[in-house]
């Protein structure tokens, strides 16, 4: 999902899943790497199990996050009687989120483990954590969660499941034999079933894994199967829990026209070139904050940015993007093509400050809103783009530009549209967008070349 320094891990994963099955494979033939019937059928309780507790981890650091997010930005306003007809005054947005920012500062400075890799330099899926990282990404995660940053929960939260299932499937019950990869290609299948609620993104980014890297030998469902399985455990337990919508209310698509062919790809090429914007300055303003020795010093700087930002942009600019985007849909007729616009970019500002600074979170989530706002700017400009052309269009430019997956940018347009009859003209609008997006900066840093920590304190 973040390119190709996000698929990396899962690529490696996939390799190492593909040949440990049988060692002698490039030697017998293709038949050789064919799991037997009964092995994945002794298999599938432990992606069962996995798939669940993905999603059980999910619930829980998001409800935890909740919590405190209400709290602090509802129960204390209105206990000190600072709360306004419009909401929290500005100064308690610099406040909370400059606060944010030392607290998650102080984790990474001081738990074990350092709460985990930076997330910017490590992509969607890294290398398995070790099991005393987790309290520490745990906290900074809902910290961040809690406290407006604009980051989603998707990084933190594989890196945490993938950590539990090398754990559990360390275990010798718990062990799938022949497959040192399984924990990592079966959480992330499982974490990012739960986060969508369906196992199709999950399906994508592991099609495309094993594409990639040439898995050559046997079926290719038979390498999907188990992952399959910890995807739909992991949906169908958020389904049951009660999963978040990403469709926004918007009208549907009723009425093709031959513009939207063009209209289309304007807007999302237009949206990719907008966040690579910021993939441009990411570098750049990772160094800098980073050159600052204490964590706890460059995430509070980096956190009374973010709250400089989100009174520039309104509230509308704070936390991972999906509710918030859901309210502006609702609001978009009440809003200038001027208005709008600018809360696209604050947002990417965010995004930027958010993932340069050392924040623990991903970049799918607010690159969602980014494409909604931005789809919703460009239909109150031009009456004539439908409104579901320009936010899936929107969508999709700004998820591929921070994400570099082509799927997985499909996939979010046609969900948060939530009109299927869309999907044949995204189609279409990712040819050029593809072509355009494959040459522009992706959203990650490289990490340090000597492996040391990411602030000096820590080495």
């Amino acid at each position: 999902m973040d390119g190709t320094g996000g698929r990396g891990a899962a690529e490696d994963a996939g390799d190492a899943a593909d040949t440990a099955d049988t060692p002698r494979a490039a030697e017998e033939g293709p038949t050789a790497t064919m799991p037997t019937t009964r092995a994945l059928l002794r298999s599938v309780p432990v992606a069962l199990l996995v798939g669940v507790l993905c999603a059980l981890t999910l619930v829980g650091i998001s409800t935890l996050a909740e919590s405190v997010q209400d709290a602090v930005w509802t129960t204390l306003p209105e206990a000190w009687d600072v709360m306004g007809p419009d909401g929290v005054p500005w100064w308690w947005t610099i406040a909370v989120l400059t606060v944010t920012g030392l607290l998650v500062g102080a984790t990474v400075r001081w738990f074990p483990g350092h709460a985990g890799s930076d997330p910017i330099t490590t992509g969607l899926v890294a290398p398995p954590l070790p099991v005393r990282a987790l309290p520490g990404l745990a906290v900074a995660l809902a910290l961040g969660l809690a406290g407006g940053v604009s980051l989603g929960p998707e990084n933190p939260i594989i890196a945490l499941n993938v950590a539990l299932a090398v754990w559990i499937m360390a275990r010798p019950r718990a062990a799938i034999p022949g497959s040192p990869a399984a924990p990592v290609l079966l959480a992330t299948a499982g974490t990012v079933g739960a986060l969508f609620a369906t196992p199709v993104a999950a399906v994508l980014i592991l099609t495309e894994t094993f594409a990639e890297r040439g898995a050559s030998a046997g079926r290719l469902f038979d390498r999907l199967f188990l992952p399959l399985v910890a995807a739909g455990a992991g949906s169908v337990t958020m389904l049951l829990i009660g999963a978040p919508s990403f469709a926004v209310d918007i009208a549907p698509y009723s009425d093709p026209q031959a513009w939207d062919l063009l209209s289309a790809p304007i807007v999302a090429v237009v949206a990719a070139l907008l966040v690579a914007l910021g993939a441009y300055l990411l570098p750049v303003l990772h160094h800098g904050l980073h050159r600052i020795p204490s964590p706890v010093v460059a995430l509070g700087l980096g956190g009374f940015v973010l709250g400089l930002l989100g009174v520039l942009g309104g509230p509308e600019t704070l936390f991972k993007g999906l509710t918030q985007m859901e309210e502006l849909a609702q609001t978009a007729d009440d809003r200038t093509w001027q208005g709008l616009a600018l809360v696209a970019v604050v947002k990417i500002g965010a995004l930027v400050v958010a993932a340069a600074a050392g924040f623990r979170g991903g970049r799918i989530f607010p690159a969602v809103f980014i494409g909604v706002a931005l789809g919703l700017a460009a239909t109150a400009l031009f009456p004539a783009v439908p409104p579901a052309v320009a936010v899936g269009a929107g969508v999709l430019g700004a998820v591929i530009a921070a994400d570099r997956d082509g799927w997985i940018a499909l996939f979010m347009a046609a969900i948060v549209v939530g009109d299927p009859t869309i999907v044949p003209l995204l189609c279409l609008a990712l040819a050029p967008l593809w072509l355009l997006a494959r040459n522009l900066p992706e959203m990650i840093v490289a990490p340090p070349a000597d492996g040391r920590p990411e602030f000096a304190a820590l080495r």
